[in-house]
Order: C-alpha cells, then sequence, then structure tokens
C-alpha cells in the first residue's frame, strides 16, 4: 500500500465519522482505525507513513504517536512472520518459563521485543495466556504450546525455524 492509497483510506473513513464528531475529535477518532488499515498492509506503523496520515489530517505527529503507542497491538518496527510470546504469569513462571525464554533467545541471538534480522520471528513475554494448567506454556502465532519441557522446546524450536 503506498502512502496516496492510505490517505484514499483516510478520506473514506474521516467521510463516515462525518457531522457526529467535532472536526479535532474526528480526525482523532479516525486514527485507531487507520492505524489497523496501515498495520494489516505493512505488519507495522511505518514512520513515513504516520507522518503523511499527521499532515493529512492536521494533527501533530506527537500526537498521532502519543495514540498509537498507547495500544500495544500497534508496532513501530517490522515484525516476525511468527510471533512467539512466552508467558511468564505464576504458574509458568514456577514451572520454568525463564529456561523455555532463555532457550528461545540463546538460539535465535535475540532478546525479549526483538526480531530476527531475517523476519522470521518475535520474541515477547506476556503475563498470562490463561492456560496455567499446562505450564509452562508459550504461543506461536496462534498456537498454544503446553507443558513445555526439552523435548518440546526442541520441537518448538525447530518449528519456529521452519517457514
Amino acid at each position: 500500500m503506498n502512502v496516496e492509497e492510505v490517505n484514499v483510506n483516510v478520506d473514506e473513513v474521516i467521510g463516515k465519522v462525518g457531522s457526529i464528531l467535532g472536526e479535532h475529535d474526528r480526525k482523532k477518532g479516525v486514527l485507531i482505525h487507520t492505524f489497523q488499515k496501515i498495520q494489516e498492509e505493512h505488519g507495522y506503523l511505518p514512520e513515513d507513513i504516520l507522518r503523511q496520515l499527521s499532515k493529512k489530517l492536521s494533527l501533530p505527529l506527537a500526537e498521532v504517536y502519543s495514540v498509537a503507542s498507547f495500544y500495544k497491538q500497534f508496532h513501530f518496527s517490522p515484525r516476525g512472520r511468527k510471533v512467539v510470546r512466552v508467558c511468564m504469569g505464576t504458574a509458568c513462571h514456577v514451572r520454568g518459563a525463564k529456561k523455555v525464554l532463555d532457550a528461545i533467545e540463546g538460539e535465535f541471538g535475540i532478546k525479549d521485543g526483538e526480531t530476527t534480522p531475517d523476519l522470521a520471528m518475535t520474541l515477547e513475554t506476556v503475563g498470562c495466556v490463561g492456560c496455567c494448567g499446562l505450564a509452562p506454556v508459550a504461543t506461536i502465532n496462534e498456537d498454544v504450546v503446553g507443558d513445555i519441557g526439552k523435548k518440546k522446546l526442541n520441537d518448538m524450536i525447530k518449528s519456529i525455524k521452519e517457514d
């Protein structure tokens, strides 16, 4: 998606919001939906497109970034094709989540919050996946991997490397 296409989408969204909101609120109200569309296309929110959006909406760039950075779902750098989230909740922590995290970090040479240079994987920690009975737990994109021991960890690393 190029910048011109983003501008067209912004115009459409602004038109839909219409007269319900005042001018400034309408501009701010369109941001989240527009961020979602941009991130859907690019996988993150590129700076050059956010600058164009800021100009198009006549909103300070700082305000655009303020809204985007408030929500954990928006990212400012490219993400990996596979997003691996290691649960660090109490049950997972007690049952060895730190060892899982350390092994993945060591294998891929990245830390929590980073993406491999080839964009194969982004590694994150989360507070709870909601599968405490399967601790320690991680997810690969939307797939849950529970009761991670040495064999499952090795299988998980192997599956992350597969593209």
